[in-house]
This record gives C-alpha cells, structure tokens and sequence, in this order.
C-alpha cells in the first residue's frame, strides 16, 4: 500500500476511523465527547476532499494550496484520534494503527 496514491490512502484511513466510530453511539456519550467524535467524522471527510483536491490539481499553485491544507487537515484528524482516545473511544493499538496510515499520507503529499 505503500506505492498508493495519497487519496487511495487517505480512503482507507477515512474507512479505518468510520469503521472503528461506528460501533459508538454518539446519542449515549457525554455531550463533549460526542462533540469530538462528530468533529472528527465530519474532518476526515474534508481531509480526503482536500487531498482528492490536491490530486486533481491542474496547476502547481493549486496542488501547494491544497497540500498545505490537507496537511492542517489531517493534523486535526490526528488531534481529534488522541483526544477521543482519552475517552476510550480508541485503544491504544487503534490510536498506533490510524497515527500511522496518516504519516503515510503525509509523506505521500510531500
């Protein structure tokens, strides 16, 4: 997976993080954490806009914007993973596993 295309990856972190979320019921937790778990769903949808964006760039200029704003994207998805993982709605073996699909796509940006 390593030679895919940042939006190939980015998909599959997308479908790792709705996966893991699914099994929550946002209804039952506590407002600040649903609130954390929402913001998360709703940012990784914009980071994998973001990077197909960036994918689909037809000019430099257009590729460096998107490339530097998928890149804050994804550094708040990450910040949304660790700060749901304080409320256990990651283990820590899922916090590793998602941390590292997105350096994957950080890299492939680069």
């Amino acid at each position: 997976m390593s030679n895919a295309s940042p939006y190939i990856l980015i998909k599959s972190l997308e479908g790792a993080i709705t996966s893991a979320l699914s099994a929550v019921d946002v209804y039952d937790l506590d407002p600040r954490v649903a609130k954390i778990v929402t913001t998360l769903q709703k940012q990784i949808i914009e980071t994998r806009l973001d990077v197909r964006d960036y994918e689909l760039s037809e000019t430099r200029q257009e590729q460096i914007k998107f490339d530097k704003s998928s890149k804050r994207q994804l550094e708040t998805v990450r910040k949304d993973i660790l700060a749901a993982s304080e409320y256990n709605i990651f283990g820590p073996v899922d916090v590793a596993h998602l941390t590292a699909q997105l350096e994957l796509v950080i890299e492939k940006l680069e």
